[in-house]
């Protein structure tokens, strides 16, 4: 295993992280862990040089809005020994959180859950501009200085999911040491994309990624097109190779937390990661990746450029974020991955469902989209 500076924490961290929202299951039932098969995958996984485990809240829980099976699950597991082995990083539900006081109940029912008296990384989750327009009213930047004073958290951050200029502010507001980003060869320019991975690294941010394959979207029934690019490839890689040795190639990125569901995925990236070396392709190899990139987004169906001319509607649909989750869909087959994205970026009134069918954007539409129709094609696909 190769390890990395975690920005300036002082913390070396493997490059490959565990990420816990996608345990094997019983039945398929998210908030029944088979725990038999995921301490099997941990304990290998420790063993092997992991030693960062990423968790949430929520993860393998019916409702995101309730306590998930991760948490206590892994604090078990750790209990077993394996507790001084790693750094645990979670994350404060932050779209529930209503009161000052729920940040306190909710760190401490994460500190009993995860059986520590101390979480290394705690994130501000999944931060988008009204949950965090929530927590800076009720006080969080305290929040922060206490935990952090108290010693129940090491280090402090957030995972990010929306526009790079929410991005920056937050990162100007607070003296954080680690972000959490969702990066990937064909989301260079979704949410913070490249520019933000390359600003972290630019001011020495722990800089950690999720989402390398997508949800598995990049590595699971493949289009041909694609397939033929990767066999045309000088060196012969296996599609998940190259996913993340498109990130570790950059040498800013500390550590890439994959979703591990089984066993054999495991060995499988601990495998690769021995090969994680950053500024190792050549310039052929990134020419390759480049054109993958290229052919999953012409599988797009709508010719949005996200100018963001079409903006405000006057009924506060968000067109640009609608017609980019529509076009994501389509361009990995996968709504349900795309859905979760669109319901939880947008507020209802932001929704595709929204569009009265005025007319006011069509004008301003350099590329001439008929707007209100498209619109009918995110309701039809995504609901309400």
């Amino acid at each position: 295993m190769l390890y990395r500076e975690l920005g300036k924490t002082g913390e070396k961290v493997s490059i490959l992280g565990f990420g816990t929202m996608r345990f094997p299951t019983i039945d398929n039932q998210p908030n029944k862990i088979d725990e038999k098969e995921a301490s099997a995958m941990l304990k290998y996984g420790i063993d092997n040089g992991i030693n960062i485990i990423d968790s949430a809240y929520s993860y393998h829980s019916l409702d995101f809005d309730e306590p998930g099976e991760s948490e206590p699950f892994i604090g078990e597991f750790l209990s077993t020994g394996y507790r001084e082995k790693v750094l645990i990083s979670t994350k404060l539900p932050s779209w529930i959180v209503e009161k000052k006081g729920d940040m306190e109940r909710f760190l401490d029912q994460q500190l009993e859950r995860l059986q520590t008296d101390s979480i290394d990384i705690y994130l501000l989750h999944s931060l988008k501009e009204d949950y965090w327009k929530n927590l800076t009213n009720l006080d969080v930047f305290e929040f922060m200085d206490t935990i952090l004073g108290d010693g129940r958290v090491k280090h402090i951050g957030f995972s990010f999911h929306d526009e790079l200029d929410l991005f920056l502010e937050i990162l100007d507001s607070y003296d954080w040491e680690v972000v959490l980003t969702q990066m990937n060869y064909v989301d260079e320019e979704y949410q913070s994309g490249i520019n933000g991975v390359q600003y972290l690294s630019s001011i020495n941010m722990g800089n950690m990624i999720m989402e390398p394959l997508r949800g598995g979207n990049l590595v699971d029934n493949i289009p041909n097109e694609v397939q033929s690019l990767w066999d045309s490839a000088p060196t012969k890689k296996s599609p998940v190779q190259w996913a993340f040795q498109y990130l570790w190639d950059m040498e800013g990125i500390s550590t890439v937390f994959s979703g591990m569901s089984s066993l054999e995925q495991v060995k499988e990236n601990i495998a690769i990661a021995d090969f994680g070396y950053p500024n190792t392709l050549t310039t052929e190899e990134k020419d390759i990746i480049k054109e993958v990139a290229k052919a999953y987004k012409q599988r797009k169906d709508i010719a949005c450029t996200q100018c963001k001319y079409c903006m405000p509607c006057p009924e506060k649909v968000a067109i640009p974020t609608c017609f980019k989750e529509y076009n994501i869909a389509k361009m990995l087959d996968n709504p349900e991955a795309s859905s979760m994205q669109y319901f939880s970026l947008l507020n209802e009134e932001n929704y595709a469902s929204s569009c009265t069918e005025c007319g006011d954007c069509v004008p301003m539409c350099p590329e001439m989209i008929n707007i209100p129709e498209e619109l009918k094609k995110v309701k039809k696909l995504f609901g309400q």
